[in-house]
């Protein structure tokens, strides 16, 4: 018996964890991935991330997690009309895996326990506890007074949940050596549909190009990209030389019947799980204060699970 399992060592995962290990609750943190964990980010942590992180982990991001150009000075956006609008705003630019673990470790120091290749295979609501069964290199059960779900955007666990499929998109990006008449401290998104049936981008780590679409469906990749890639190519004069690798993903789809899930019982949801996701995909902020979030809501009602949904609710609706 534990006090709390986090499902999901991503933004929101870590800072649950860290918020209710150092408030003296016994925290397990499950991930399903090896550590460091990869996940296909643009990595571009804005003002209000790195405000986040300075409060709820007590320092500023390192150094050490940031790629080149470490700096990003804000992002600029192309309209579905081929407007641009620039917005500045000075960031960070950082490989998620590193910046991830960094949380990792910091929730890990504050004494809650890190158990990496762990898969739940089920979750099992009842009145005084959630009873989750592991898979890993053994299998077992874990019984805990609640569990905060930050699986991401398609989990098997919140599906399981909600007997409900999830809504998402599928994000492509290739990784290329070559050169671009763009300034490389910025991230670029597109959002003419002629580009994706979502949004479209570009940005530079490590002085490697990252060029990106989402689609609905994915026998669309190929067109989309390759239109993408045309039109760059035409207005910024971008060269490939080599293709480096390729990413495909999934995140939460954002439209005008997007909604926000709490959880269900004593089951939480924080960050992607929960469906949140700011404009243009940045999703990185709003775990982390979800993530805080669902471990106050954990904290203020422990002895009152009707209460943490209260809690809940006031927290997703600031």
């Amino acid at each position: 018996m534990t006090d709390v399992i986090i499902i999901g060592a991503g933004p929101a995962g870590c800072t649950a964890a860290k918020t209710l290990a150092q408030n003296g609750y016994s925290v397990i943190l499950l991930e399903k991935n090896k550590l460091p964990r990869y996940k296909s980010c643009s990595g571009q942590i804005i003002k209000k991330t790195a405000d986040l992180v300075r409060e709820y982990f007590g320092e500023d991001i390192p150094q050490s997690v940031t790629c080149a150009p470490a700096l990003n000075k804000g992002m600029v956006f192309t309209n579905r009309f081929g407007k641009e609008f620039v917005f500045e705003q000075n960031g960070y630019n950082v490989w998620r895996s590193s910046f991830d673990m960094w949380l990792c470790e910091k929730a890990a120091a504050c004494g809650a326990k890190i158990l990496e290749e762990q898969t739940v295979v089920s979750c099992r609501d009842t009145d005084d506890y959630v009873d989750i069964e592991i898979a890993g290199k053994n299998r077992y059960k874990i019984k805990a007074g609640y569990v905060i779900n930050c699986e991401g955007a398609v989990g098997a666990v919140k599906r399981k949940l909600l007997h409900k499929k999830d809504r998402s998109i599928i994000t492509f990006q290739t990784f290329n050596k070559g050169s671009i008449d763009l300034d490389r401290h910025y991230f670029y998104a597109f959002l003419q549909p002629e580009l994706s049936q979502y949004d479209a981008w570009l940005n530079v780590k490590d002085n490697n190009i990252v060029i990106g679409v989402a689609v609905k469906n994915q026998q669309n990749i190929d067109m989309y990209y390759n239109r993408f890639v045309d039109y760059l190519s035409e207005k910024y004069f971008l060269k490939i030389q080599q293709q480096l690798k390729t990413d495909k993903w999934l995140m939460p789809l954002v439209d005008n019947k997007h909604s926000i899930e709490c959880g269900v019982g004593r089951v939480l949801f924080a960050g992607e799980t929960a469906g949140f996701l700011n404009p243009m995909g940045e999703g990185i902020s709003s775990a982390v204060e979800s993530g805080y979030r669902a471990a106050r809501a954990v904290m203020s009602c422990f002895e009152t699970p009707d209460s943490v949904w209260q809690s809940m609710k006031k927290a997703h609706n600031r």
